[in-house]
């Protein structure tokens, strides 16, 4: 058994994406910001849907409309398949953990 929480560095310089299963059909990534942001050179475009939810910490997204979500422990979005969006914050203080689902 693997904790979700588990393995996460003290220092995190860089946002760290990691795949915990991947299928032909999805794909599950666990992500570890604090403080770290989209870059600024443009927005996610992605080519499957994505499920996310905050495990810890916090994170707000923007989508390419200009509505803006903040999500907190337990909070969840679905992004549709090429809906552009960018993260433009997370928590400085604490480690944001997200579970991403892409199918």
């Amino acid at each position: 058994m693997t904790s979700i929480f588990s393995n996460i560095p003290a220092e995190i310089p860089k946002e760290i994406f990691e795949d915990i299963l991947t299928t032909e059909k999805f794909r599950i990534e666990r992500i570890i910001s604090k403080g770290q942001t989209s870059p600024a050179t443009g927005w996610y475009d992605q080519s499957e849907d994505e499920w996310l939810v905050v495990l810890s910490g916090y994170g707000v997204i923007e989508l390419f409309n200009g509505d803006k979500v903040t999500l907190k422990q337990g909070d969840y979005l679905n992004i549709t398949a090429h809906e552009k969006h960018r993260v433009i914050e997370t928590s400085p203080d604490e480690v944001t953990v997200w579970l991403a689902v892409f199918y």
